[in-house]
């Protein structure tokens, strides 16, 4: 019988063991600045990016040894991410995960060059992953590629940072989730499904999967940010919330529509390779209940 808590211990130690690998040791030289990329990578987060590339690759017919490094490579582009987003001149938060962020730690020009590190390295370890045929020896690299750059994260920032939340809209919400948050989650279920040769059915079908249940964990994550504490009034006051446009039992609304969305797109993959993905899902719609 599968039991998802099991599945998700054992995908995590995969993952964990696999970023400690590629990350560069304390003793390598400049010591401080992988302090802190190793710091940012390893202090704690659930992989949920990571276990879905692994589960995308899994359900499309191939293993999680064979998709560890995509899976690694997308953690450590999430790393970066967080960095640079904690930053004073981005969304200036104090803390991530419980802990001091990066910038607190050691300033804020180490957390810019650690997350630039941290980047350069989450390709450098893609490109060591070569698909199978017909894909190209490259396309891995290029799904990364795509969701890190303007089209993605990036531009999903920049318009993040640029908004006026007195004139947002639900679809200029949905523009900046779909980029800042969706893009990784996207690519991490394609770069998992590509490393197993997955047909363009699979991979269209997992990318919508990806597309929804990344909209809907935003939201969800917008809810969570909702409490008396101040951090939480001021993350539930910026510029990208759904709190913005609706209200909080119609944006729960929204997510549970997202996630059922998510969950019928994998009816084209075989019942019992997709239950974790499905699983996930399943973790999210714990979060609004």
């Amino acid at each position: 019988m599968f039991d998802m808590a099991t599945y998700l211990t054992e995908r995590r130690k995969l993952i964990e063991r696999a970023l400690d690998a590629v990350l560069p040791p304390l003793s390598a030289r400049p010591r401080n600045l992988h302090r802190a990329m190793r710091r940012s990578v390893l202090c704690g987060g659930k992989r949920l990016r990571a276990v879905m590339c692994l589960a995308s690759a899994e359900a499309s017919g191939g293993s999680a040894n064979r998709a560890i490094l995509p899976a690694a490579a997308v953690e450590l582009l999430h790393a970066y991410t967080l960095i640079h987003d904690d930053l004073p001149c981005m969304d200036d938060d104090d803390t991530r995960r419980g802990k001091p962020s990066c910038h607190v730690v050691f300033g804020p020009a180490l957390a810019i060059l650690a997350g630039d590190a941290l980047q350069a390295l989450a390709f450098e370890t893609a490109a060591r992953c070569i698909p199978p045929p017909p894909y190209r020896p490259d396309a891995i690299v290029a799904e990364l590629a795509r969701a890190a750059g303007s089209r993605g994260v990036v531009g999903g920032q920049v318009d993040d940072l640029s908004a006026d939340p007195r004139r947002a809209t639900p679809r200029m919400l949905r523009s900046i989730h779909a980029r800042k948050t969706a893009a990784l989650f996207i690519a991490a279920v394609r770069m998992g499904a590509i490393s197993a040769g997955a047909s363009p059915a699979q991979l269209n079908a997992l990318t919508s999967y990806a597309a929804n249940f990344g909209l809907a964990f935003q939201i969800a994550d917008d809810l969570a940010d909702q409490g008396p504490s101040p951090k939480k009034r001021k993350r539930a006051l910026d510029n990208s919330s759904c709190l913005l446009v609706y209200a909080a039992s119609d944006a729960r609304r929204l997510a549970e529509m997202l996630l059922s969305k998510a969950v019928r797109a994998l009816a084209v993959l075989p019942g019992g390779q997709s239950r974790p993905l499905v699983e996930l899902a399943g973790l999210v719609q714990s979060k609004l209940d």
